[in-house]
């Protein structure tokens, strides 16, 4: 199947989530804001209130550091954004999606179909992974400019809110469906496959070190 490219705006529509398949590259346009640990902390268990109108500005919440700097007129250069692994904040998406409706989260490394099942379906809501390592510098292209940053002082200039304008940025793929299908869990399944097949009639060494087997159910771990 050819990979589709799409252009996803960052306040979707049901119906253009659902017209998203898994491994579709999706470039997005419109508002993007970054939040994770410290900024679901303090809006979740401090009870503090968001500084942004959530979701009317934005439904898509990006798990990265900007790597970015304060100019000496006080404007915001940015000119990388890098991804971090988004399994880390599961305990929290749930009550964030219920307090401000996001629609699209996005991260490095996706997470668990359980996840998606139990997290991402209820609300409506797809998960995008950014693809391959060292993209920073080419999803920043995709940032028009920095429109605000909420939160600095309390939490530092990677963890606080970053609300950005973004024009065609990606690549990004879908990882995760409206159904909570998981496309890595799907693909890491082919290969299982493949990988069982490699092996189909060969012979296993004659000399092993201690602990080492051909078969995974058979792993020793001490």
């Amino acid at each position: 199947m050819k990979v589709r490219e799409v252009r996803l705006s960052t306040t979707p529509t049901p119906e253009a989530l659902a017209d998203l398949r898994l491994g579709d590259i999706v470039y997005l346009d419109g508002v993007i804001y970054t939040a994770r640990e410290g900024v679901y902390m303090r809006a979740l268990q401090d009870q503090a209130n968001i500084p942004i109108e959530l979701p009317a500005l934005s439904a898509t919440n990006f798990h990265c550091s900007p790597a970015a700097s304060i100019r000496e007129d006080g404007s915001f250069h940015l000119g990388a954004v890098t991804a971090t692994a988004s399994f880390r904040f599961a305990k929290w998406l749930n009550e964030w999606m219920e307090k401000t409706g996001a629609k699209i989260i996005i991260g490095k490394g996706g997470m668990s179909r359980k996840h998606y099942q139990e997290i991402f379906v209820p609300h409506g809501a797809i998960y995008l992974s950014t693809v391959g390592y060292g993209t920073g510098a080419l999803l920043g292209r995709g940032v028009k400019r920095v429109l605000d940053i909420h939160w600095q002082k309390e939490l530092g200039l990677a963890q606080a809110m970053w609300v950005i304008e973004a024009e065609r940025m990606g690549p990004f793929i879908v990882a995760s469906d409206m159904a909570g299908n998981c496309l890595f869990e799907r693909e890491n399944a082919k290969m299982a496959e493949s990988i069982a097949r490699a092996y189909e009639g060969t012979k296993p060494a004659v000399l092993k070190r201690f602990g080492e087997t051909d078969d995974r159910n058979d792993e020793l771990i001490g």
